[in-house]
């Protein structure tokens, strides 16, 4: 069971919240950021410019974790230029597993994204053959920060495969927009959700490219510890997700409406969950025995 914990990008939103969970339920943690240190929620802080090669690996050494947890990456396309952005999803994430196998640090936990799979911030409409859609479903991204979530998790292939200096376990978690109480307030419970009150929205284009996605910061820190204390071999893709979708439309719906081309596979709107997600998080059920269970629905 590990017992200590690098988070790289601790001074970010998700990061904040991943150590102060991490640090309640009795986990060394230490932050490896770029700037300075931002709060208190880490037992040690090391500065460390994560497309660094040196200094990862002089960070990684000087923390002596069992697990690293690597969130630190641009956390969205609109403030670095493409080249910048695919860099930092590619190259931060070859530095942590590089340094982390060679340090003997068994277990690394990458932040993938929705985005490999070809949506997220993509200009034209998702690709979807069938939903929900599982870790088995095709890659399409053609923007810099899809391709490079697509080529972080094809690294992490590239590292299981080595007999040697490779951590043993690795996780790339696809997450989709992480919010808060206040967050989910603002843009689910006040809003118009229903199917026509997204079509009028600014951010139609966005939730249809995510499959209204989205997941809480108390569900995303309970995988990610989940994720740290996992003990398989090799790599895994894991989708993340909230129990249901963010629209006040029922899934099957939703899929008719929006998605006519994908083969629908989830329940009907007479079943038990009407809103279930369009994202399939059945191999976080089994990989690491966890189950979202926050929805935007019970703030209203």
């Amino acid at each position: 069971m590990p017992e200590s914990v690098a988070v790289t990008g601790g001074n970010g939103r998700v990061g904040q919240h991943v150590l102060e969970h991490l640090a309640s339920e009795g986990y060394r943690t230490v932050n490896l950021s770029r700037g300075k240190r931002e709060a208190d929620q880490s037992d040690a802080y090391v500065r460390t410019d994560l497309l660094d090669a040196g200094e990862v690996y002089g960070a990684l050494a000087k923390s002596d974790p069992d697990a690293v947890v690597h969130l630190g990456m641009v956390p969205t396309p609109d403030q670095t230029p493409g080249y910048r952005t695919y860099e930092s999803n590619v190259m931060s994430s070859y530095h942590v597993l590089e340094a982390a196998g060679e340090l003997g640090v068994d277990t690394v936990a990458l932040a993938s994204s929705f985005s490999a799979i070809g949506g997220g911030f993509e200009p034209d409409s998702i690709t979807v053959d069938y939903l929900p859609v599982d870790e088995d479903h095709r890659l399409t991204p053609s923007t810099p920060y899809g391709m490079g979530k697509q080529a972080l998790e094809v690294a992490a292939d590239g590292f299981a495969r080595r007999g040697a200096d490779a951590p043993e376990t690795i996780a790339s978690l696809r997450f989709p927009w992480v919010v808060d109480d206040d967050l989910a307030r603002e843009t689910f419970v006040e809003a118009d959700r229903t199917l026509a009150g997204l079509r009028n929205s600014e951010q139609f284009h966005t939730q249809r490219n995510t499959l209204c996605g989205y997941v809480h910061a108390t569900d995303a820190v309970t995988l990610v510890e989940a994720a740290v204390e996992a003990s398989f071999a090799g790599h895994e893709r894991v989708w993340v997700s909230a129990p249901d979708t963010s629209a006040e439309t029922p899934s099957a719906e939703l899929a008719a409406e929006l998605y006519p081309d994908a083969e629908y596979r989830g329940p009907e709107a007479d079943d038990g969950n009407p809103y279930a997600a369009l994202i399939d998080t059945a191999k976080a059920g089994q990989l690491f025995d966890w189950e979202p269970s926050w929805s935007w629905r019970q703030l209203v």
